[in-house]
């Protein structure tokens, strides 16, 4: 069955409307306008409405689509901070303009890490391990290590990693490893040294380079990454979940990788991330495979 999953527990983030490929979104006490490609429909709000509430207004370069520069307009802070509480968990965040028109967060995986503060609580093992992949600023990694799991936190870009840091401060946490690495080669290292974790999370983009230049392509590299995932998992307790963000792959795709490398699984449960605008409109942001 494909599930339709968003985030029910945000106050410092709503998505206030979307539409000509573009959302309107609120982090905090700050309101930015970002692109969005999959934002296909027409907006409900007039244009003009969008520039009276918008703070910072991000604007793609004609040459390179991925690149562009924000317009601030009076009160705008390139900086910010937004926290994130559900049960016994309050994470706090740094966020920041980006000339990728990043953040710092994602907003739509509020119920991933739901997800993971709950399953390592459930969890009989006294302390679970957690391995986080292209773990980006932590949000993940601050959820496992909130519910008490030793996390190991592995992305490619030191500066990343750095903000990520930052973030394990802001939320009063600590004991974080972390590992400026390509994750494929990372994991297929653990593999030979027979390294078991209760707990994997894999955020992937569609392409990418390592720290030494590595190079991650999405629909290559994958099903191998899967597969060397399943060699790591604790046979008695394991959560496995893999989140997509290419346009091109559907979760019946991220639904046929997990059970082909870990098998049948009546725990299995796979569909799209979104997040509901103000007048009702979802927002699909990528697929969920969980198990």
């Amino acid at each position: 069955m494909i599930k339709l999953l968003t985030p029910s527990h945000w106050k410092d983030y709503e998505l206030i409307d979307s539409g000509n490929f573009e959302k309107l979104e609120r982090f905090g006490n700050q309101v930015l306008t970002r692109p969005e490609p999959q934002a296909v429909w027409d907006k409900s709000l007039p244009e003009s409405e969008w520039l009276k509430r918008s703070q910072a207004i991000f604007r793609k370069e004609k040459n390179d689509p991925e690149k562009g520069k924000w317009i601030l307009n009076k009160g705008c802070h390139e900086q910010w901070q937004i926290g994130y509480d559900y049960k016994g968990m309050h994470l706090k965040m740094r966020l920041g303009l980006t000339s990728f028109r990043h953040i710092g967060v994602f907003p739509e995986q509020g119920n991933n890490w739901d997800f993971i503060y709950d399953r390592i609580n459930e969890m009989q093992t006294t302390r679970p391990k957690v391995l986080n992949l292209f773990a980006y600023t932590g949000g993940a990694s601050l959820a496992a290590c909130a519910a008490g799991a030793e996390v190991v936190h592995v992305d490619s870009v030191k500066p990343v990693i750095t903000w990520a840091r930052e973030n394990m401060e802001l939320s009063g946490l600590d004991g974080i490893r972390w590992i400026v690495e390509d994750a494929l080669k990372f994991v297929k290292r653990e593999a030979r040294r027979g390294t078991k974790y209760n707990g994997i999370i894999l955020d992937p983009p569609a392409y990418g380079r390592g720290a030494d230049g590595e190079k991650w392509v999405l629909e290559e590299n994958i099903n191998e990454m899967i597969k060397v995932c399943s060699e790591l998992v604790d046979e008695k307790e394991h959560f496995l979940i893999l989140s997509l963000y290419s346009m091109g792959f559907s979760s019946l795709i991220g639904e046929n990788l997990v059970r082909s490398a870990f098998g049948s699984n009546e725990t299995l449960e796979s569909g799209e991330l979104y997040l509901n605008d103000s007048f009702g409109k979802k927002l699909p942001l990528g697929t969920i495979v969980r198990l």
